[in-house]
């Protein structure tokens, strides 16, 4: 008797020309508790928060995580803080009619939070919105937190999902469609939209799959049968403004390479450009013999009227740990919060100026406020990459 079926870890789903290892989809237990909170929480109203500036990786889950509540009649809204800036989040939006709703800090305080029976947080864990602490004034519980960033605190929620070895929220949310939760439907458009923002997402966080696990690959198998292409190179087509080169052209100007490792302070930017730093850091990246580069500049926000120093992170380096570089480099504020951290491969940090923050006509002032805190972000930086 030929048992050879039974040991085989490969099995077809119902999807054509599509397979798949079980291991890879939600786990059983897994799978239950979090069709336990859904339906604990049918007829209610959800408010997603996703970090201030958002990637397509926030995006496309957060987006996943809403069709999926809808299918337990649970509403919800999708909001984030800060600015969409990059190029290609702008065109992800507005092509694919991605429902988000941008929630500045002085509009954000006008909102009546009491229409919504739960928080949850995609992609972040609550330390890079600016909206947290309203809703901690709210008393707004954290309903679910899905995440592929390493435990920044604890948030006790009423469901968790944090996968650190996992390179994107969008393979994780992709899961959840393939174990049930949505079945994804070629003919309808919100569907083949959500499909090929989750693709872009899963491509984005993976460095155009370069950096891919087996369970980014084996979402994406299933992804490609309803994203479309077409629409996705008209996402990845999108140009660079005129700013983000002059960005790039600055990093370029000011590297300091020590060890392979490159670092380069850019300067001020308005908020609307600072997704002009990890495109910096991107392509300081592809320099010969650098396995990690690293990009800051001062932020000023005139909505907010706040300036913050924002960096990025990136490298090739298997052994270097984003996550414990920066947290390393910069420690935590007088509340033990991180100033930042990371993911395989890719890290960032924002550092508040406090009092020393905002806007001054005075240029020799800028200027040498600028030479202050450029010379301790690269000293706390060299002093990692090289102690002596």
């Amino acid at each position: 008797m030929n048992n050879s079926t039974q040991s085989d870890p490969l099995i077809v789903s119902n999807e054509p020309s599509l397979l798949f290892c079980p291991e890879l989809l939600l786990p059983i237990p897994k799978k239950q508790a979090f069709q336990k909170v859904l339906e604990h929480h049918t007829g209610e109203r959800q408010l997603i928060i996703i970090q201030d500036f958002p990637d397509p990786d926030a995006l496309s889950s957060a987006w996943a995580y809403q069709l999926i509540a809808q299918q337990y009649n649970i509403e919800s809204d999708i909001v984030y803080g800060g600015t969409l800036s990059h190029q290609e989040n702008i065109a992800l939006v507005k092509l694919t009619s991605l429902p988000i709703h941008r929630w500045p800090l002085e509009m954000a305080k006008t909102k009546d939070l009491s229409v919504y029976s739960g928080c949850v947080l995609i992609d972040n864990q609550g330390t890079t919105s600016q909206l947290m602490p309203l809703v901690k004034t709210a008393n707004l519980p954290i309903t679910v937190l899905i995440d592929h960033h390493s435990l920044q605190k604890d948030l006790h929620p009423e469901y968790a999902d944090i996968r650190p070895q996992f390179k994107a929220t969008a393979t994780i949310l992709t899961q959840y469609l393939q174990s049930g939760f949505l079945e994804l439907d070629s003919n309808n458009s919100q569907h083949i939209n959500c499909a090929t923002a989750l693709m872009h997402g899963l491509r984005s966080d993976t460095n155009q799959l370069r950096q891919a696990t087996r369970e980014d690959f084996l979402a994406a198998a299933y992804l490609s049968n309803y994203y479309d292409a077409s629409l996705l190179d008209s996402v990845l087509r999108s140009s660079r403004s005129k700013r983000v080169m002059d960005v790039i052209e600055r990093a370029l100007s000011n590297r300091q390479v020590l060890d392979n490792v490159s670092i380069s302070g850019v300067g001020y930017l308005r908020a609307s450009d600072r997704d002009a730093i990890p495109q910096a850091a991107d392509f300081l990246l592809t320099e010969e013999n650098v396995h990690t580069a690293v990009v800051y500049g001062l932020v000023h926000d005139d909505f907010n009227e706040l300036e913050i120093i924002v960096g990025s992170l990136r490298t090739n380096k298997i052994t270097l740990d984003p996550d414990e570089f920066i947290k390393e480099a910069f420690g935590t504020d007088v509340t033990g919060k991180f100033f930042g951290g990371g993911r395989s491969q890719a890290g960032g940090f924002e550092i508040p100026l406090g009092f020393l923050s905002g806007f001054n006509e005075n240029k020799d002032y800028a200027e040498i406020k600028w030479k202050v805190f450029d010379a301790q972000v690269k000293q706390k930086l060299l002093r990692l990459v090289n102690p002596n």
